[in-house]
């Protein structure tokens, strides 16, 4: 018995051994190959085009569930850049990059902003600085998958495992991720690894998904006069009695747990009872079972409003035993959570790549395309693709490119390393 644990011991050493060893042969064989030189010098040499391609991308609108205009250039950027490219039935542009192995390593960066059609996404200058939505979110994200594409056709890089660069849609509110849905369940017996770029920070890296909910709620009533009909059942009322219990709400800071009311709408004028009242809800927390309850709690506060509008409805005499308002609640988006391993050979790569440009990046958890791919076991990590940024999903939004080369240079080693390189 003594003999078999030691054998079992022994055996967990070499397992964990043998792959960390192939990763630091790995590293090493990235850190003296010449052909990666030259493609790290390849993106620093092209930061200035690189920006330039950024606002051009930006300026043409991809509102929620509009993405098509952005997709076509994309598709024509990708192309350029020597990849064979297609746009599949979701609205995704994917360009290949062929490797010598079936395996699949995905570098993606989403197309569509939070900025409703009729946004104004003129490029503006303020010295090194440009303002514009969605400029950095995720204008930086665009401009680098087009970058790094082209360096590696430029410079003859022969990638075992083959690339997809890929140019997705629905990543922000209710796009629901549908674009690295359908995604993952078309290459997901090939997938070995996703790269999502997001935005431009260098000083993280996502490797945990953060659950979230989004709901709409919906109440409707007879309607009326606000002075001959005073009493009946009023939708806004019914929901602003439920919304003031939901808020009153106590989440947890382990796990922590966040809400937020974003849009509310209904009525047709002052002097009117509204008939309809809809509300919005972002739902989110580390744990399922967190963001669980707190959706069942949502629930009962906003019935709790109706059966409180509905008693004061009764007390002035102007409700029978009906309820007279009806309620409908929609599940607008579900991002599921996950997270990568610490022992995985894409954290490593990404911290060998680190390393190598003089960076140092702490891990966080975030709702981000990487939610997708690490819900269901494949290895995933979302990076910023270099620069500096503020006012993310506001008007003033804006981006720098002040050590652009850093973040383009940190994504392609890890890439590389990932899929490995042929002699």
């Amino acid at each position: 018995m003594k003999r078999y644990l030691l054998l079992c011991a022994i055996g967990i050493v070499v397992t964990a051994f043998i792959p960390n060893l192939t990763r630091k042969s790995a590293a090493a064989a990235l850190q003296d190959d010449a052909r990666v030189a030259e493609v790290l010098d390849f993106l620093k040499a092209n930061v200035s085009a690189t920006t330039d391609e950024q606002i051009r991308i930006t300026e043409i609108a991809a509102p929620p569930f509009h993405e098509g205009a952005r997709a076509a250039y994309m598709k024509k950027l990708l192309a350029a850049a020597g990849l064979r490219v297609e746009m599949d039935t979701t609205g995704n542009v994917i360009g290949e990059y062929s490797g010598t192995s079936q395996d699949i390593i995905m570098l993606t960066a989403h197309m569509d902003t939070v900025f409703p059609a009729g946004t104004n996404v003129s490029v503006k200058r303020d010295g090194n600085r440009l303002f514009a939505p969605g400029i950095s979110d995720n204008g930086t994200g665009l401009a680098a998958l087009v970058v790094i594409a082209r360096a590696l056709h430029e410079t003859k890089i022969r990638p075992k495992s083959t690339i997809l660069f890929v140019a997705d849609v629905g990543e922000e509110g209710e796009g629901n991720l549908r674009g690295m849905r359908a995604l993952v369940d078309a290459y997901k017996k090939r997938l070995k690894y996703v790269i999502a770029l997001d935005g431009s920070a260098t000083e993280y890296v996502t490797t945990a998904a953060l659950a979230s909910r989004r709901v709409e709620i919906a109440l409707s009533g007879p309607g009326g006069h606000s002075w001959s009909d005073f009493g009946v059942p009023n939708p806004i009322h019914a929901m602003g009695r439920g919304i003031a219990r939901f808020v009153a709400a106590r989440v947890p800071e382990s796990p922590r747990t966040s809400f937020n009311i974003g849009e509310i709408e209904g009525g047709t004028s002052v002097n009117s009872i509204p008939s309809r009242a809809l509300m919005k809800v972002d739902l989110r927390s580390e744990s399922e079972a967190e963001l669980a309850k707190l959706e069942n709690f949502l629930r009962d506060s906003i019935q709790s409003g109706i059966d409180e509008e509905m008693s004061a409805a009764r007390e002035r005499g102007m409700a029978g035993n009906a309820s007279m308002l009806d309620l409908k609640i929609s599940v607008l988006g579900i991002r599921p959570a996950g997270e990568l391993p610490d022992n995985s050979p894409l954290l490593a790569a990404l911290l060998a790549a680190d390393t190598r440009v003089g960076n140092r990046s702490r891990h966080e958890r975030s709702s981000t395309d990487a939610n997708i791919p690490l819900s269901v076991g494949i290895p995933a990590i979302s990076l910023g693709a270099g620069g500096r940024s503020g006012g993310a999903h506001t008007l003033e939004e804006w981006y720098e490119p002040t050590n652009r080369e850093l973040g383009l240079q940190r994504v392609a080693l890890t890439l590389l390393a990932i899929a490995g390189l042929e002699p």
